[in-house]
């Protein structure tokens, strides 16, 4: 019968390399770990690993149950934890995901006067998720999900956070920045600086260029925005941003912002949730407090 402590030992032996530094990290003997490894085995019918010189690889079988293992053990850590938490009489950690760039910024506005508010509430923020920022709230890596592109999902929750405007920021000098808005065609000689994202997950490609057959000359990524527009108002290049972030940096850049098409790009920030966390009270005022913070071009939901 597969037990919890197979998926463990075969996500330990992944994460170490080797048997031997697994059974160290398990504080098992290397033949007790090899024993379980081979009993296994004969209960499954097929190998879990095979070697390749002195590392073993896993077989197809053991690649699917090391996906189950990535999937479920963060589910039972996260159950433990909060047995644990209830215990004690404590609420623990909310962890927060992110899949927008720009709302750090943001997130740090909202997160200052919640901790004051729950000051038996850690706060973690994740950016990095193996399947996903759907599949880590469904898995329990993380609470919160931080996204402007929303996918509807049985037992999750998306809850509108605020408006804004997807714009063009380019130099005070730059060719474009007088202009009222601008047309995707205006981009095919510029160099586009965007964050280190898929670009099937931007929206200046899914909503302004792709549906115009156009794309830039050069695309460049940069993962912080400071470096960016420091680019961008050296005149390197041109970046996509939310207004109320790029207006923020034109107070002490020279950067301006363009309007994306004659009607602008309008877009939204979400917060997606498990619905069966619903109850949790340190979870809901989280979300009352994004609620409330706003910025000059953000309109916070009622």
């Amino acid at each position: 019968m597969l037990e919890r402590f197979h998926l463990t030992l075969i996500r330990e032996v992944d994460r170490q390399g080797s048997l031997t530094a697994a059974a160290g990290a398990l504080h098992l003997t290397q033949s007790a770990l090899s024993h379980t490894v081979k009993k296994l085995e004969q209960q499954l019918g097929t190998p879990v690993w095979e070697r390749d010189g002195r590392h073993l690889r896993l077989t197809q079988a053991g690649r699917y149950l090391l996906s189950l293992a990535d999937r479920l053990l963060p589910q039972f850590e996260h159950a433990e934890a909060r047995m644990k938490q209830y215990a004690n009489g404590e609420r623990g950690t909310l962890r927060i995901g992110m899949e927008c760039h720009p709302c750090y910024q943001w997130l740090l506005k909202v997160v200052s006067p919640y901790l004051a508010r729950w000051p038996d509430v850690d706060v973690d923020v994740k950016q990095r998720f193996q399947f996903g920022g759907i599949g880590a709230l469904f898995g329990y890596d993380i609470d919160v999900l931080v996204t402007p592109d929303p996918l509807k999902r049985p037992g999750l929750r998306f809850e509108p956070v605020f408006d804004y405007e997807q714009v063009l920021v380019v130099a005070e000098g730059h060719r474009l920045a007088n202009a009222r808005y601008v047309e995707p065609g205006q981009l095919v000689d510029e160099t586009l600086i965007t964050y280190p994202v898929e670009t099937d997950r931007l929206d200046i490609y899914n909503l302004f260029l792709r549906p115009a057959d156009v794309a830039p000359r050069r695309h460049k990524t940069i993962e912080t925005t400071d470096i960016m527009l420091q680019m961008v108002a050296s005149n390197r290049g041109v970046a996509a941003l939310p207004r109320w972030l790029a207006e923020e940096y034109a107070d002490r850049m020279p950067v301006v912002s363009v309007k994306l098409g004659k009607t602008g790009i309008a877009k939204q920030i979400f917060l997606g949730t498990r619905e069966a966390d619903a109850s949790l009270d340190y979870l809901h005022s989280f979300v009352e407090f994004a609620r409330a913070s706003s910025w000059q071009d953000a309109k916070p939901r009622r």
